[in-house]
């Protein structure tokens, strides 16, 4: 579906200088710098792929997707999207795909919702019946029926992007570009947007790619992940072998029988106590001597155990340290 290859885009950004002599220093010469948006960057998405697209702000995310999009031409480096050059071939490729921008929307703003669904048809040219099926649809998993008849301009920021996500797929596409599709919004519409993004690429098989800085979002829709620091590629895999590798390990949560263990003083293979509140004790646990697998014999035998529980790493925690540059020589 989606096959990219040493990835390049720069641009060329004014060097303004400051003060008095910087002044005329500005009026005498015009300075350039090279900023590396894309740097080298390569991967492949499958038809049907979920992926989540991750970075901090500057990292390259944008400029990456509008290029996919055929929005940005690439200063070097080989793009195919579906059998298509996306800049090359714009008008046949936008007919083709979706996207969301979350701090922007493709309905008119002045329109009522259904006026704009109704122009997208014409434009992308839909069946009728095909048109009213969509639309049954998203009425249903959306609950766009209370506010078809709203202006766009009068919507709340949960019903302007439900309204997007549904004009967006509309035309059918294979597919969807999502970014930030959860912005702003509250815990019930970002379930629900969530539960959409689902639906849509398990019934309809979309191939969907989401950039996001919402960690929720990664974790309750995407298996990979591809993360991108300073336009270069840091980590492309299972969100899952993310963790692993860089999560610090699990973390066993004990309740004994008696507060009156001492695990402090527990030694167990593969883990590492962390702290004691009456009953329960936390441990890291690693992966060496076998991990859990040697560690819960030893609990067992030694010690009166009422309940435990893992916790896996937070995916929050994860994406910090690597972030803050921790991991680099690891990725």
């Amino acid at each position: 579906m989606i096959r990219v290859r040493d990835l390049h885009k720069d641009f060329r950004v004014y060097r303004h200088h400051r003060g008095g002599l910087g002044a005329l220093r500005n009026l005498a010469t015009r300075e350039y710098r090279t900023v590396h948006a894309v740097d080298g960057v390569s991967f492949d998405i499958a038809a049907g792929g979920l992926v989540g697209y991750l970075g901090p702000n500057g990292a390259g995310k944008s400029t990456t997707i509008k290029i996919l999009t055929g929005i940005l031409t690439p200063s070097s480096g080989e793009v195919s999207v579906d059998g298509r050059v996306p800049w090359l071939q714009r008008k046949e490729h936008v007919q083709r795909i979706g996207v969301v921008f979350g701090q922007r929307t493709g309905l008119w703003w002045d329109l009522p919702v259904i006026e704009s669904f109704d122009l997208l048809r014409h434009i992308y040219r839909v069946p009728a019946d095909r048109y009213r099926q969509n639309m049954r649809a998203f009425e249903e998993i959306l609950e766009l029926g209370p506010f078809l008849s709203t202006p766009v301009r009068s919507l709340s920021l949960g019903q302007r992007m439900r309204a997007d996500l549904a004009a967006a797929l509309l035309h059918d596409p294979r597919l969807l570009f999502l970014d930030e599709p959860t912005i702003g919004l509250d815990v019930v519409a970002k379930e629900r947007i969530r539960q959409f993004i689902k639906a849509v690429n398990r019934e309809r098989g979309a191939t969907v790619i989401l950039t996001t800085h919402d960690l929720g979002d990664v974790e309750k829709l995407c298996e990979r992940v591809i993360m991108i620091d300073r336009g270069r590629l840091m980590y492309d895999g299972a969100l899952a072998e993310l963790r692993a590798r860089f999560g610090e390990g699990r973390v066993l949560v004990v309740d004994f029988d008696s507060s009156a263990v001492a695990a402090a003083s527990i030694s167990l293979p593969a883990a590492q106590f962390m702290r004691q509140e009456g009953r329960r004790a936390w441990f890291r646990v690693t992966n060496e001597n076998g991990g859990l697998a040697e560690l819960m014999p030893v609990l067992f035998r030694d010690y009166r155990v009422r309940d435990l529980s893992i916790e896996e790493p937070e995916i929050e925690e994860v994406v910090r340290r690597i972030y803050e540059g921790h991991l680099l020589g690891e990725v």
